[in-house]
């Protein structure tokens, strides 16, 4: 029979993701809207949302953060742009976003000494494969797969390349190992439920050392660049931003900081995070009929959750429309690229009891498909 309760929020989006639990655009500070950037209020306000991410994330001494264009893709992009070039590169790469960053590097940045190592759907490529005199490209968790690294430990402390990870869907859900990541990117709409558009680029000491003793052979677009005269653009890391953000979008971001700050920090959040992931692996458990797209439960993501069903891909979209239709759940179909299935983002934004109530209507809406 069809269920009774509905989630009161169906918004199961992994990306943009839904907004905080009371969120509320009233509650935003709008002193800086119709403001300069770079008037001493909008600095403020810039300066504020990097230094909060550094404490929230609990990053080592040395570790800078900038506000960059074009979301965690133009974070990356100019990442491998500014950095990439002076040692071989491997790239490391089992779902969609992976895949398209070994592509820039061999066709885009042309770089012949450079090769991708790759896992199939549910599985990771083979980390020993990792050369620490190599830079290397990763993904922490592969949003479009539901697969997560396991941890770092296959990536050398004594290593001198860098390490450079794609952490969109994992900075604030996942534990980090900072020691072995020279360059970060995330973006506000994931983890937090920000608005879309602006990137954050985390770089390490190392990747700073880079950036001042290395000039990449190509050209390099204003707005991918970090350095000038040889040294590191060191406002863009204090609230200088290299084009104009919007500060409306700023505010958004610092509430999700300040209610990440309100639950208890990140432990909270990856604890809330991987509460819900423990929902569906219940559900998973007392279900035949549905199963993880992640081979195993080490790397199975607790945030971006994929699944296959026994289901041919017809019923699978069925399933789709039956809950969209119903205003159970929105946005859960699985990403284009992957195989048939669900994806059903469980963040720290979602809350448990919304999991809980979706699980009958997804009974509910396969069994009306596959009837």
């Amino acid at each position: 029979m069809k269920p009774n309760t509905k989630p009161a929020n169906p918004n199961f989006s992994s990306g943009p993701c839904t907004k905080r639990p009371g969120y509320s655009l009233a509650a935003l500070n709008t002193d800086s809207l119709g403001r300069s950037h770079r008037s001493s209020l909008g600095k403020a306000r810039l300066e504020k949302a990097i230094t909060e991410t550094i404490r929230l994330l609990n990053l080592p001494e040395g570790y800078k953060v900038g506000i960059v264009p074009g979301s965690d893709t133009g974070a990356m992009e100019m990442a491998m742009w500014s950095l990439l070039g002076e040692r071989p590169v491997d790239v490391f790469a089992w779902e969609s976003f992976g895949s398209g960053w070994g592509t820039d590097v061999a066709k885009q940045l042309k770089l012949a000494d450079a090769q991708t190592f790759t896992g199939g759907y549910g599985e990771l490529p083979d980390f020993s494969k990792a050369n620490p005199d190599h830079d290397t490209i990763f993904t922490w968790n592969g949003t479009t797969s539901g697969v997560k690294v396991e941890n770092a430990d296959w990536i050398s402390d004594d290593r001198t390349g860098l390490t450079i990870c794609d952490a969109t869907s994992a900075v604030f859900a996942m534990e980090l190992d900072w020691s072995k990541i020279d360059v970060a990117t995330f973006s506000w709409q994931k983890v937090l439920g920000g608005e879309g558009g602006h990137g954050m680029l985390i770089l390490g000491p190392r990747a700073v050392e880079r950036l001042e003793s290395y000039t990449p052979a190509w050209p390099v677009p204003k707005v991918f660049g970090l350095t000038k005269g040889g040294k590191l653009i060191d406002g863009i890391f204090k609230g200088a931003t290299i084009n104009t953000p919007s500060m409306l979008c700023v505010e958004d971001y610092l509430d999700a900081l300040n209610w990440v700050d309100e639950i208890g920090g990140l432990p909270a959040a990856v604890a809330k995070s991987e509460a819900n992931l423990q929902v569906l692996a219940d559900f998973v458990a007392e279900n035949d009929w549905i199963d993880f797209l992640a081979k195993t439960p080490a790397i199975t993501s607790n945030t971006s959750v994929c699944f296959v069903l026994k289901a041919d891909e017809d019923q699978v979209k069925t399933i789709v429309k039956l809950l969209d239709s119903e205003e159970v759940a929105f946005d859960i179909g699985a990403y284009r690229d992957a195989p048939a299935g669900l994806r059903i983002w469980c963040g720290a934004t979602v809350e448990k009891s919304d999991l809980v109530a979706l699980l009958p209507w997804l009974t509910w809406a396969y069994q009306q498909a596959t009837a």
